[in-house]
């Protein structure tokens, strides 16, 4: 390629040489011989030719020497053409075209040979320049991708006229879009939510940014926002699309629980002012004062052991407690707390056995929570265990685990209730938990207290035919 380009140059220069140079000729030697035909006082023809002879051949060697000193000339600004223009801006060709199928460029390798100065050198820095920007462009593209792929909110960035320009996967499960779902209206119509893109786009200050939907089971919260160019000119609408199911149900057991501590906190109470009230309105017999003053205790005694639970829940929530664990054997841990329920356990005459089927080693765990876990599990298969029940205890090993086994002959829990069985306040019958002195929270703090040992509970159970509670507690390691 550069030896046609170089031919052609010294082709063309020395075509335009010989030309000029031959007009001039011409004319020189035309104009010289009617000079000297001219003259008068040349009389002699002899003279006069020979005369014009010499002229001639002077200038017949001055044209040759000016034609090969032309052509030197010539030669010699072909070649500089070639070396400073030409070939620079060849190599500069290849170089784009590598660039551009992908292939490794030799500008920098061609400056370490000095095969490329000059104009070459500027053209290969920028060349490089413009690769480096255009990696860098690329690599934040990338970088840009991979964080809207992964993100688990949603993002959708729509153009002036509504169409999609982008749209996350996220963006596509939550709002359930649909390859024909691809301008703003149709997606937010389906959505029956009522936002008009020009008011986002001109009055997002006087707008409601924000709106709830709520999707089957699912509720999403949408904020709209204007995208603006580099001249701060309204360029499109962008939606971030968050799942806030979890807050919602959240705020929900928020509510709840507050309602059912109120409820909790209100009953004991009315029970102590009405038969405070009773006793100040009038006189009683002893028989008499005596059980409405045992309802008083019992009704404060009930409001105390509910606060005392809340306090602890309110502990494990705001990591207030800390654990202790320490060394002990856990089957003689059961063994105490059976003696402890032993006088609830004769009162209905239940059939109590305690196995321990291994050679269980030490556990190290918090031992006061541990045992109040204990205590919860056995108290609650006493309560809800008929007359003349049976309840077997098993504490045995298995991996690098300590378990305690409570399975009873009671009353049971229902199928549909045993998933809700931790919630707080939570009970299967309401009206008889509270007549038995529950709170609702036994289970939550035993579950809490068990976490915090890296332990776990695990409860099986089957309407009229009993519950199987399994406790863990990791061992020393």
């Amino acid at each position: 390629m550069i030896k046609n380009v170089q031919l052609k140059i010294i082709i063309i220069l020395t075509i335009i040489g010989i030309a000029i140079i031959a007009g001039i000729g011409g004319y020189f030697l035309i104009n010289l011989q009617t000079i000297y035909l001219s003259i008068p006082s040349v009389n002699n023809i002899e003279i006069l030719q020979s005369n014009l002879s010499n002229v001639i051949s002077k200038g017949t060697w001055i044209l040759g020497y000016a034609l090969f000193g032309f052509l030197v000339i010539a030669i010699g600004i072909a070649i500089y053409v070639i070396t400073k223009i030409a070939l620079p801006i060849n190599r500069l060709i290849d170089s784009a075209r590598k660039v551009a199928t992908g292939e490794e460029t030799k500008i920098e390798e061609a400056k370490k040979t000095k095969e490329v100065d000059g104009i070459a050198d500027a053209i290969g820095m920028m060349t490089i320049e413009l690769k480096e920007n255009l990696s860098e462009v690329s690599r934040q593209k990338n970088q840009i991708e991979t964080i809207l792929l992964h993100m688990t909110d949603g993002i959708i960035a729509f153009n002036m006229q509504g169409d999609i320009m982008l749209v996350n996967p996220a963006a596509t499960r939550l709002l359930r879009i649909m390859p024909e779902d691809d301008t703003f209206e149709k997606i937010f119509e389906k959505l029956n939510v009522d936002i008009n893109m020009e008011k986002i786009i001109y009055l997002d200050a006087w707008t409601s940014s924000e709106e709830r939907v709520n999707l089957g089971d699912k509720y999403i919260n949408l904020f709209f926002a204007p995208l603006k160019d580099e001249l701060d000119r309204p360029d499109g609408v962008m939606v971030v699309i968050q799942d806030i199911t979890e807050h919602v149900k959240l705020d929900n057991m928020r509510k709840e629980f507050v309602a059912d501590v109120s409820h909790e906190l209100k009953t004991p109470i009315t029970s102590i002012m009405g038969y405070a009230d009773t006793l100040l309105e009038g006189e009683y017999d002893k028989q008499t004062q005596d059980k409405f003053l045992g309802v008083i205790a019992t009704e404060a005694r009930r409001m105390a052991k509910l606060v005392t639970d809340l306090l602890a829940l309110s502990r494990f929530d705001n990591n207030q407690d800390n654990v202790k664990k320490e060394e002990f054997d856990l089957g003689d841990l059961v063994k105490a707390c059976q003696e402890k329920v032993q006088i609830e356990i004769d009162k209905k005459h239940h059939n109590v056995e305690c196995f321990v089927t291994a050679n269980v080693p030490p556990v190290c765990a918090d031992r006061y929570g541990i045992e109040r876990v204990v205590l919860n599990i056995l108290t609650n298969s006493i309560k809800y265990t008929p007359e003349n029940g049976n309840i077997k205890i098993y504490v045995g090993f298995v991996y690098n685990d300590a378990y305690i086994k409570v399975i009873d002959s009671g009353i049971g829990i229902p199928e549909d209730d045993l998933s809700r069985i931790f919630d707080r306040f939570y009970r299967v019958d309401k009206a008889r938990t509270r007549e038995m002195g529950g709170t609702g929270l036994g289970l939550s703090i035993a579950k809490e207290i068990l976490d915090k040992n890296d332990g776990s509970i695990d409860i099986k159970s089957e309407y009229g035919k009993g519950t199987e509670v399994v406790i863990r507690v990791p061992t020393k390691k």
